[in-house]
């Protein structure tokens, strides 16, 4: 990889990963709903996770997209319905007194599995591979190390965000609405994949 691929690549990774999305929306509910120590698997989740995801895009299942385009409707269709009920949970979660017994933020596995139904992290891992591999199929391994390096630092910066606005969701009113404004948030960043779906 030359210099200038490697800084393209950097920056790409940086603005991908800090702009607002599925991933971005939801560790910050997790941030203000759990705090910052009960959110760290969700976040290690989403950035090695997101990280494997490149690593199997890259060694062939873009292949599988560009052979069968039918498998991608079906996926971004599953994709928008996960979300959809997604949305519903968080604009429903109790407030933290009544859910402390059964509420948990996302597990390291479950923020990694979210990956695979993400319309954005699906554009993000196709393109990444697309712009930025070359020279055979393992090229891609690089290429998502320093999308994990850069994710993590990005999302964590939202993680914080929540954290902050926990000190000011301190009523039941004001945590129903910021979760709503977060579920409403989560809905419309659906549109880039909704979109074709309509047209």
């Amino acid at each position: 990889m030359t210099y200038d691929l490697f800084l393209g690549l950097v920056a790409f990774a940086f603005v991908s990963s800090v702009t607002p999305g599925p991933n971005n929306l939801m560790i910050m509910a997790s941030g203000a709903n759990f705090g910052v120590a009960r959110s760290v698997p969700h976040a290690l989740g989403i950035s090695l996770g997101f990280g494997v995801m490149i690593v199997l895009v890259g060694l062939g299942l873009a292949q599988v997209f560009a052979t069968y385009p039918m498998a991608k409707t079906v996926l971004a269709i599953l994709s928008v319905a996960y979300l959809v009920w997604l949305a519903w949970k968080i604009a429903n979660a109790a407030p933290p007194e009544a859910r402390a017994a059964e509420a948990r933020p996302l597990t390291f596995l479950q923020a990694a599995a979210f990956q695979w139904v993400n319309p954005k992290a699906w554009t993000m891992a196709l393109t990444a591979v697309t712009l930025y591999t070359a020279g055979g199929p393992w090229a891609v391994v690089p290429v998502a190390a320093i999308f994990t390096v850069v994710n993590l630092p990005s999302i964590s910066l939202w993680l914080v965000m929540g954290l902050q606005l926990r000190r000011v969701l301190t009523s039941p009113g004001r945590l129903r609405v910021f979760n709503r404004v977060m579920a409403a948030l989560l809905l419309a960043s659906l549109w880039p994949t909704l979109a074709p779906l309509l047209s």
